[in-house]
């Protein structure tokens, strides 16, 4: 790290380096010493007029818009994780019981490891084709295409609810898998153009789409926890639920098309088509130059990686499967509502509260190596899991926390770490590179993000099978 340039930060960052900072002031004034005349007549800046004078966001509407395109990017994946009651009931061996007590299946016992790794996998390969695509197809061309692909498998979902899928379960596993496979594509496409269209924007944009990925998760927690106590069937249940994330989904393809709607938004975008035409004499480039963005932003892009690598080897393979001490108690708390509420709501809200404290608190910086030392000290979150009261258990017999408390201590923590240090390398990196690199870097940062969670579920199917 000795050895590597300094920062140059965008000019809509809020992160100056203080070296930085007194470099240009340096060579302002070392200019103005030996041409005297120059300060008498007006500074050239290579900065376009756009990026300048930067216009106000009123009412918080686009900060609003980005939050929820943030929500969007993730509330698909959410809502296939979280309805757990849902899958296990049809992926047990017989649906024609009420559901209350599921038969236990290899289908339904490794299943949500089979849905990680299922929607992680062509996430990598959907990141690879964003990049190559960044200068060659619009952003509104990928974004909105993303967005009618993942309502269209919500819809099927949504009709499927009512289907009886007793005779054909393997069939419907099957079919589950390659929806969650194409809408997790079609999200991570979405999800990393919104991230490449968010480097041009002040850095609280950014924060305002990753934190919204976090209330993702903590919206559909909050509809599956409604959805068991209010409805007495599992498929009504269900049937509610999807058709909630399909009008969210509807609701963000609405938002974004009045996105350009704004000033705000026409300011930066306009900046962003100044660099990025008017750099060179040829023209843009098709594909954006990759060794430049790595050499700035490795380090960043590996601390991404292993933070989201860590949180999907336990959540929600491992933390879905811990219960309660005293399950046998009949209780609803134990029974219907301690899995939803202490491994999905808590993890999501403690994950949006340590994203939302990195728009107050950006500590430690990008260069420094306290960040990827505190990310590689959450590897003990791993076996702190494994230790809960996960069942069923049939290798490792010991249960060093079988309070009900340490799963929601754990939980809270896990969610907590990932949402702090797994959003500050992500608003990081489109600042510390040349701005017109800024949108494929935000690809770049996604394709890291989505490459740990890739490895972390393979690595979850095998805890899993360990425990």
């Amino acid at each position: 790290m000795e050895d590597s340039e300094p920062v140059q930060p965008s000019l809509n960052s809020s992160y100056i380096p203080a070296a930085l900072a007194h470099q240009q002031l340096s060579e302002d004034e070392e200019s103005e010493e030996q041409n005297p005349s120059a300060s008498l007549l007006p500074k050239q800046s290579s900065v376009p007029l756009a990026v300048r004078y930067s216009p106000e966001d009123p009412y918080f509407v686009v900060y609003i818009i980005f939050f929820l395109m943030g929500i969007g990017s993730l509330l698909p994946w959410n809502f296939f994780i979280t309805a757990k009651h849902y899958w296990l009931y049809k992926l047990s061996n017989d649906t024609h019981h009420s559901g209350s007590e599921e038969e236990r299946s290899d289908l339904s016992d490794y299943f949500e490891s089979y849905l990680a790794i299922a929607s992680t996998v062509p996430s990598v390969l959907s990141l690879i084709l964003n990049y190559v695509l960044v200068n060659r197809v619009s952003s509104n061309v990928r974004i909105l295409s993303s967005l009618f692909v993942i309502l269209l498998v919500f819809v099927i979902t949504t009709v499927m609810v009512k289907v009886d899928v007793s005779d054909c379960r393997t069939e419907f596993f099957i079919g589950t898998l390659v929806s969650v496979a194409v809408v997790s594509a079609a999200s991570n496409v979405f999800s990393g153009s919104m991230f490449g269209i968010s480097g041009h924007f002040p850095m609280r944009i950014s924060q305002a789409l990753i934190s919204g990925q976090a209330m993702g998760g903590t919206l559909s927690a909050l509809a599956s926890i409604v959805d068991l106590s209010v409805a007495k069937d599992v498929t009504d249940s269900a049937l509610a639920y999807f058709l909630t994330a399909d009008v969210f989904i509807l609701l963000c393809i609405i938002t974004y098309l009045l996105l350009p709607k704004f000033a705000y938004t026409r300011h930066y975008m306009m900046a962003a088509t100044h660099l990025g035409s008017g750099g060179t004499s040829e023209g843009a480039v098709s594909v954006p130059p990759l060794r430049p963005i790595l050499r700035k932003t490795w380090v960043l892009g590996l601390s991404v990686f292993y933070v989201f690598c860590v949180s999907i080897m336990v959540f929600p393979a491992v933390s879905s499967g811990i219960q309660s001490a005293n399950k046998d108690s009949g209780s609803p708390w134990t029974t219907t509502y301690f899995v939803p509420i202490t491994s999905f709501l808590l993890y999501n809200i403690s994950d949006f509260c340590g994203r939302q404290c990195t728009a107050w608190l950006q500590v430690p910086g990008p260069t420094s190596r306290v960040l990827p030392a505190l990310v590689l000290c959450r590897s003990v979150m791993v076996p702190l899991l494994m230790f809960c009261n996960y069942q069923p258990r049939d290798h490792l017999n010991t249960v060093l926390f079988g309070h009900d408390v340490f799963p929601v201590v754990f939980n809270c923590l896990l969610g907590l770490t990932n949402g702090y240090l797994g959003t500050l390398p992500m608003i990081y990196g489109p600042k510390v590179v040349p701005r017109e690199l800024a949108e494929a870097t935000g690809v770049v940062m996604s394709f890291f993000l989505t490459l740990g969670l890739a490895v972390g579920s393979a690595f979850s199917v095998l805890i899993v099978h360990c425990i």
